[in-house]
């Protein structure tokens, strides 16, 4: 199924160069709309693409295999490690590849990154305990942080404004296809095959994706040769490291030790960011700090990456426990959320090509609100259709803000800078997903004890279709249950309005016709 679907994505690929056909040898752009471009260029966004989706697919397709590894190798205590090991070493390592890019080429930085990403997902396919698993996850979390913000940076160098936009939305599309693929990929390789097959899927992809790269990906870079920044790197790996698993594993260890794991992650990004002032080569260029559109850019990713999680999180749940649905109903409701968001990723990509960038995010984070504000009049006796319609409409405003977002950054810096600018956007993004599912699951966990004060796991109970309770009860709980969830509902109306403060600060006339060009 996968190699199909890579496969067909190739073929679709192709046929850009019969819709852009330009001359001239591949190269990355150093003057953005002169440099020659040769219509293979598709072959690397093919690659580009081949390599993100199996980056972004490993983070939902292992949930369906863990009862069966936990069960082959006798870790069920550990097994959360398993999805936390990959996330927080995806995280942490983002900036670092995107710094190491600008200086050193994208072709160097990503096959190293993607070599990285191949070793581990081996590894894991031949883990034969737990822990090991559990490193070897990190190994693998450590190329990811490689793989997807450098393919951006390098679809943003090979293609003109014109057209970076229509691109860009696509690469954004893998993620919605990586949503949906990954459980179904998941329970069809272990319900069929093995389980390890769930890692070594990834094998013959990425090794294509690499051996594609170095074939048709030519840099005329020179390395710059700066000294590293390695006490910059090492406090912003421990910020990022205390933060996203003090917020993501809120409620599993323990309150006061998310707090100190929280707290010591601020204190490091607090020590890095008074390094990073008086250091003379800092691990984030200090002009991307005073570029207004990476700045708003970059808050705006970390606002639209709290409303994804917090929906996400929150919505099984809710179409699970308080409407009353099966495990199969609310797959549906997540599921179409992810179908429009891929849609709308791709649409915004192709609007942005004729309308400025501000029009979209607004648009987008207009329909983030409205979506949001629909899914928080839902009540226990609502449809699934309105349900859908909700989560429709808040899709589609998520695909137009991730969209926005990157390629404004991508449009506002100039090439030497575009690697940092790029995984800048990319890692608020994702620490507001950590954030958000934390918040989000605060909410909900708060809102619960306050309504249901008597009642002990008040969700557990409304799932459990054999619990003993009258009706009266159980529309009792339903009725405080989705006030809770409203709550959730509500952060992420404010997460959308965030971001619509923030589209108002892009320029007016930022667009893919009306960019500075900026040469490296």
């Amino acid at each position: 199924m996968t190699f199909h679907l890579c496969i067909l994505t190739v073929v679709m690929l192709l046929r850009l160069q019969d819709v852009i056909p330009l001359p001239g040898s591949l190269r990355l752009c150093t003057v953005f709309d002169t440099a020659p471009i040769h219509p293979r260029r598709s072959l690397v966004l093919a690659a580009c693409m081949m390599a993100t989706f199996t980056a972004a697919v490993e983070s939902t397709i292992v949930a369906t295999a863990l009862p069966t590894i936990a069960f082959e190798l006798r870790g069920a205590e550990l097994t959360s490690w398993v999805f936390s090991a990959y996330l927080l070493t995806q995280a942490v390592t983002i900036p670092i590849y995107g710094r190491l890019a600008d200086l050193y080429g994208r072709k160097k930085i990503f096959l190293g990154g993607a070599a990285i990403f191949f070793i581990g997902s081996a590894l894991c396919g031949a883990a034969t305990d737990i822990s090991g698993l559990i490193a070897f996850r990190a190994l693998q979390g450590c190329g990811a942080g490689c793989v997807q913000p450098i393919a951006y940076t390098i679809i943003g160098d090979i293609y003109r404004p014109v057209e970076r936009a229509r691109i860009q939305g696509m690469l954004s599309g893998v993620f919605g296809v990586a949503a949906i693929a990954g459980p179904s990929l998941g329970t069809l390789l272990v319900a069929q095959l093995t389980w390890r097959l769930v890692f070594w899927i990834n094998l013959p992809i990425v090794g294509a994706a690499m051996a594609m790269l170095v074939a048709f990906l030519h840099e005329d870079t020179t390395p710059r040769r700066q000294p590293i920044d390695i006490v910059g790197a090492v406090l912003l790996m421990l910020g990022i490291a205390g933060v996203t698993f003090g917020a993501d594993r809120w409620g599993r260890i323990g309150a006061a030790t998310a707090l100190t794991s929280f707290a010591a992650g601020m204190a490091a990004l607090v020590a890095f960011a008074r390094h990073e002032v008086r250091t003379s080569a800092p691990m984030v260029p200090r002009t991307l700090w005073r570029n207004r559109v990476v700045v708003v850019g970059s808050l705006g990713a970390f606002a639209v990456g709290g409303a994804i999680m917090s929906v996400i999180a929150s919505l099984p749940g809710y179409a699970q426990a308080v409407m009353g649905g099966t495990t199969g109903t609310a797959g549906l409701v997540l599921g179409i959320m992810v179908i429009v968001w891929t849609f709308g990723s791709i649409g915004s990509g192709w609007l942005m090509v004729h309308i400025p960038y501000r029009v979209t995010g607004y648009a987008g984070a207009c329909a983030i609100i409205a979506g949001a504000l629909l899914l928080a009049t839902l009540t226990p006796r609502s449809s699934l259709a309105e349900a859908v319609l909700g989560v429709s409409i808040l899709g589609l405003g998520l695909g137009f803000c991730n969209t926005t977002w990157i390629v404004c950054v991508q449009t506002g810096v100039a090439y030497h800078e575009r690697g940092s600018a790029t995984s800048a956007v990319m890692f608020m993004r994702f620490l507001g997903q950590a954030l958000g599912a934390a918040m989000g699951g605060i909410i909900l966990s708060f809102s619960l004890r306050s309504l249901l004060p008597s009642v002990s796991d008040p969700l557990g109970r409304l799932l459990d279709r054999q619990a003993a309770m009258t009706l009266s009860e159980r529309a009792d709980i339903a009725q405080a249950a989705s006030q809770a969830f409203h709550g959730v509902f509500l952060l992420t109306a404010c997460m959308g309005l965030i971001a619509l403060t923030l589209t108002l600060r892009l320029p007016a006339d930022l667009s893919a016709s009306t960019s500075r060009q900026t040469t490296a």
